[in-house]
């Protein structure tokens, strides 16, 4: 008989709690409600966003109109070049927005004392696969520039994104990898990724209900987005890792998507590339952003920027 999996104290008083809900199921619901539901539930989980000295709302050219971002930084302003990290938010390309995450982003802003830029790309159904890659590459590259609206000077690059956004962090280094923007990547933080196509995996036949992240959810996500599975900037398991930045994958031990993280992170291994591995022991998908409900989570956060400030610190 195979052992339960170990759930923290806090995680499973959220798990209980989300299972007395009375309420339709996110892929019962129309895309507007799943679209709220998703602000909702981060408004009621998450912790308070940080004040910080700048929070403002943006926009860049992209390739099918204007992109909508969010500039977070604990300083006011910046005399010296540092490296901006692009923020790419979770919600499987469909639900999720700049303000689904704000607090995320400002608590990683505060934490790693670098300049954030939030990307809000346009989401399917009403824009599929690759409409949301191709505005995370736009917008990153626009930033790369350090354009005067930005008030910044980039000196590199740090991809990070949950969830989907994971998904987008991998593949945005592949592709200014292959054609390099006007600095470089010099680090890629994809939590709780969907890198490599989940179905069939021991997490998905392990955690596909109960976990917070369900089968059906991702299934209504695959079957909005319409991704290429043959297409690395669908899946990018598929791509060339050979050239990939130092990266840290972050996984979720309960999580329905786990194992393609840690698919990602062999390959990445395998290819010779500089990777830390962690995994968070006994949460759920989307853990970054229960903070408030599951308040051991904010240590989770803790490491994860501890990560990033050694990664940066000692440079390959």
């Amino acid at each position: 008989m195979t052992d339960a999996p170990y759930i923290r104290p806090d995680m499973k008083a959220f798990l209980d709690m989300m299972a007395q809900v009375n309420g339709p199921k996110l892929v019962d619901m129309t895309l507007a409600e799943a679209r709220d539901s998703y602000v909702k539930m981060h408004g009621i989980a998450d912790r308070p966003a940080r004040a910080l000295p700048v929070i403002r709302d943006l926009t860049c050219p992209g390739p099918n109109g204007d992109i909508p971002l969010r500039l977070y930084d604990a300083r006011e302003s910046r005399e010296e070049a540092s490296p901006v990290v692009m923020f790419y938010h979770g919600g499987g390309f469909v639900i999720g927005d700049l303000d689904t995450h704000h607090a995320l982003c400002s608590e990683i802003a505060a934490l790693i004392d670098l300049p954030l830029v939030a990307v809000h790309y346009a989401l399917a159904p009403e824009a599929p696969f690759p409409a949301a890659i191709l505005d995370c590459e736009a917008a990153t590259r626009w930033v790369a520039g350090s354009p005067a609206e930005l008030g910044r000077q980039a000196s590199g690059i740090i991809t990070i994104g949950d969830s989907a956004g994971g998904n987008a962090t991998v593949v945005v280094g592949q592709m200014l990898g292959a054609n390099p923007a006007a600095v470089p990547v010099v680090l890629q933080v994809p939590i709780f990724p969907l890198v490599a196509d989940a179905d069939g995996s021991a997490s998905m036949a392990a955690f596909s209900d109960g976990f917070l992240l369900t089968g059906d959810t991702m299934a209504f996500f695959d079957a909005a987005y319409g991704a290429d599975r043959a297409d690395p900037r669908g899946f990018p398991i598929l791509g060339d890792h050979c050239q990939a930045p130092p990266t840290i994958v972050v996984t979720a031990s309960l999580d329905p998507i786990r194992d393609s993280g840690r698919a990602y992170a062999k390959a990445l291994v395998d290819a010779g590339r500089d990777c830390v591995f962690i995994e968070m022991r006994g949460v759920t998908h989307s853990f970054t952003n229960l903070r408030g409900a599951v308040p051991s989570t904010q240590k989770d956060l803790e490491r994860i920027i501890a990560a990033m400030q050694f990664m940066l610190a000692n440079p390959a």
